[in-house]
């Protein structure tokens, strides 16, 4: 580990301030990703900016019926929420899919948003990434993919986003909200808030230096069945090969709302409307299942060792529907 200053913030303001004058500073809260990346020197920040202090750890209703998350929100809080329980239960199973007790209770909100791809190529610096190192290549083109991107990716990256938490914010539609280090508060939609690898993979988010998350904040929620399916190699915690956050709705025999994302097959939360305006007003079947799948995949691709997720994606798509459709 490389050596860096250390400083507590004691505002968010003076926080955003303190990263955004010092390049290569960084927020730490629980830590639980960038001490690891730090140890292997994947991440080398030269200041660290601990933001643990702040108010930034309460659940509140919002005056529109919503709820509104803390950044510093632990994610065992989170989990054990009576309100996330009942009207947001997709979120809660998210996170007790997503890691071990002794994670969820060090890991925050803003920083399980922010967390980095698991790639094998991007935590190893012996290889090229260009993640890690615009420019240099992307070793797991013509690597071992078997957990890589089958949608979104490019020519330069196909790493996955890894957050479970991610995935049902994004089904939920959140809004993350952060203050600038002027002081001014910007709130930016989760399905704007990470970009596309394209030919700058290095770039994850929407986020400018400084601007710091401060909440995230879910709307009204819209009831119906709310069920977070995810696949992985081993029943103990592990990163998924495909994920399925939904929450679905029927009246009178038809799926009156469907809102779905997914995780482990794509650089960011994954969300295809034309899948879901598949699904509403239609009668559940399989059929009709299927086509949502197609729209999900559309322009997909594997690279080897990952191709088994484009049909795996499909069919735990059919088998969540399935069952929200049963009971719903």
């Amino acid at each position: 580990m490389k050596a860096f200053t250390y400083e507590r913030a004691d505002s968010v303001a003076a926080a955003a301030r303190a990263v955004a004058g010092k390049p290569g500073a960084k927020f730490i809260a629980g830590g639980t990703n960038l001490l690891d990346l730090m140890k292997l020197e994947v991440e080398t920040p030269t200041h660290l900016v601990d933001v643990n202090r702040l108010p930034l750890a309460a659940i509140e209703d919002t005056s529109q019926g919503g709820l509104r998350i803390g950044a510093l929100v632990r994610n065992s809080d989170l989990v054990a929420n009576p309100r996330v329980r009942k009207d947001y239960a997709v979120l809660s199973r998210a996170l007790l899919s997503g890691a071990s007790a002794q994670l969820r209770n060090k890991a925050t909100t803003a920083g399980n948003l922010l967390q980095r791809t698991r790639c094998y190529y991007f935590y190893d610096v012996s290889k090229p990434c260009n993640k890690r190192k615009p420019g240099s290549g992307c070793s797991a083109m013509a690597g071992f993919n078997r957990i890589h991107a089958v949608v979104g990716a490019s020519d330069d990256c196909i790493a996955t986003h890894p957050s479970d938490m991610a995935v049902a914010m994004q089904a939920l539609d959140a809004q993350v909200e952060t203050m600038m280090p002027d002081g001014s508060a910007q709130a930016i939609p989760l399905a704007e808030f990470y970009r596309l690898p394209g030919n700058t993979p290095q770039i994850e988010t929407a986020l400018k230096p400084g601007q710091i998350i401060t909440a995230v904040t879910l709307p009204p929620p819209i009831g119906g069945t709310q069920i977070y399916r995810k696949v992985r190699d081993r029943a103990s915690y592990a990163f998924a090969l495909t994920s399925v956050a939904a929450v679905v709705e029927t009246a009178a025999g038809k799926i009156r709302v469907a809102r779905l994302a997914f995780g482990g097959i794509a650089p960011r939360p994954w969300r295809v409307a034309e899948a879901e305006h598949l699904l509403e007003g239609n009668t559940p079947n399989d059929a009709v299942f299927a086509k949502a799948g197609e729209a999900v995949i559309a322009g997909g691709r594997g690279y080897g060792h990952n191709d088994f997720k484009l049909p795996l994606l499909k069919r735990t798509l059919s088998a969540v529907l399935t069952a929200a459709t049963r009971t719903a």
